[in-house]
């Protein structure tokens, strides 16, 4: 059984304003048995999709990256590039779209480095042993890296149900070409709810959807699975196979998170931010109200152990009314299932499980 460390929102003095809470969590979880001095550190965070505003604060990151130089190690904030169009798709937009979202000096007295290259094509492979794979291709500078510190912003997430520490892992970390490799799932078109709006189409990055008089068709040959158009359509007239594209997307995915820490045994540590928990990735570029109330930060070296207490203390609150649940539901009802019906969140957590990333059973201890 693994301890996660929580730091619960509110704040009555000084003493328990953010910055003091990240401090005692990263000293109780054990930051400096992860990180030494010296170290080439990796930050793994999201920057946030143009447009969205949900991803972790840089104050709140920032206070993350003082502890790791205080160990006297070097960090670097990194993410990969994505598949889809937006400010994120190259290194030279990614870089630009960070510091606009106040990634850069003099919030951070430490560099920005896309770790995959100018154009995602920067990987190395790295052995697995899973029912997909038998190796993965992670981000060059991430397994370069001699230590990682995975800051992640637990929310939900339309084909995994949710995101927390071990997506930031299997899809954060990985190439271009590894990010294919996970998108196995493939949209469909609802017809009985489409209103041929064509919000789909301008989304895609393949450009892979057209109209034909009364009906739209995915050229699924070409599409990339990233799901931009199912996250932009406003009428949910797009869908997944969830009985078997899911299950697959999940289990690839973890396969990849078991990938991006294979040369970091001791050498990894994850805080998740239950702050402004919303329905979406922060890919999408915009967000929704959160679903549930603030909770407060976690951290923990067991990256499954960390989001299975999210995800439980996320199920332990009421919802948020006005929220995409679609009604009020009681403390104790699972809220991401309702959210992204037909996801199965649990499986991250049970495959994560069985490829040796943690254990699901904790221990929570309040700070």
């Amino acid at each position: 059984m693994e301890d996660v460390y929580i730091a619960r929102v509110g704040a009555q003095s000084m003493n328990q304003n953010t910055g003091n809470k990240i401090k005692a969590l990263c000293t109780a979880a054990g930051l400096a048995n992860m990180v030494d001095p010296g170290d080439l550190t990796a930050v793994k965070v999201h920057f946030g999709e143009s447009g969205n505003d949900a991803f972790v604060s840089p104050l709140h990151t920032s206070s993350v990256v003082k502890e790791i130089e205080a160990i006297g190690a070097k960090p670097f904030l990194t993410d990969t590039n994505t598949l889809y169009l937006g400010g994120r798709r190259n290194s030279v937009d990614h870089a630009k779209t960070a510091a606009l979202h106040g990634f850069c000096y003099p919030v951070f007295d430490c560099p920005v480095i896309i770790a995959d290259g100018l154009r995602g094509q920067s990987f190395t492979s790295v052995d697995v042993y899973g029912k997909h794979f038998d190796a993965v291709k992670i981000a060059s500078d991430i397994v370069s890296a001699d230590s990682m510190v995975v800051v992640s912003h637990f929310k939900g997430h339309e084909a995994a149900g949710f995101g927390g520490a071990l997506k930031n892992l299997g899809m954060g970390c990985a190439s271009n070409e590894g990010k294919r490799e996970q998108h196995t799932t493939r949209p469909m078109i609802l017809e009985d709810r489409c209103i041929l709006c064509g919000a789909c189409m301008n989304a895609c990055p393949e450009f892979c959807i057209s109209a034909a008089g009364s009906s739209v068709s995915i050229d699924l040959e070409h599409c990339i699975g990233c799901l931009m158009c199912m996250n932009t359509c406003p009428e949910h007239a797009i869908d997944l196979d969830w009985q078997d594209d899911g299950v697959v997307f999940v289990e690839r995915m973890i396969e990849y998170a078991s990938g991006a820490v294979g040369n970091k045994t001791g050498k990894a540590f994850y805080i998740n931010f239950l702050i402004n928990i919303t329905p979406h990735c922060d890919c999408t570029p915009w967000n929704d109200i959160p679903f549930v109330p603030d909770i407060g930060i976690l951290a923990s070296i067991d990256p499954v152990a960390l989001d299975k207490a999210c995800y439980d203390l996320v199920n332990g609150e009421e919802g948020v009314l006005g929220s995409l649940l679609p009604d009020h539901h009681r403390p104790g009802e699972e809220k991401f299932t309702r959210v992204w019906p037909g996801t199965n969140p649990e499986l991250q957590i049970s495959y994560a499980e069985e490829m040796g990333l943690g254990r699901g059973e904790y221990r929570l201890v309040e700070i």
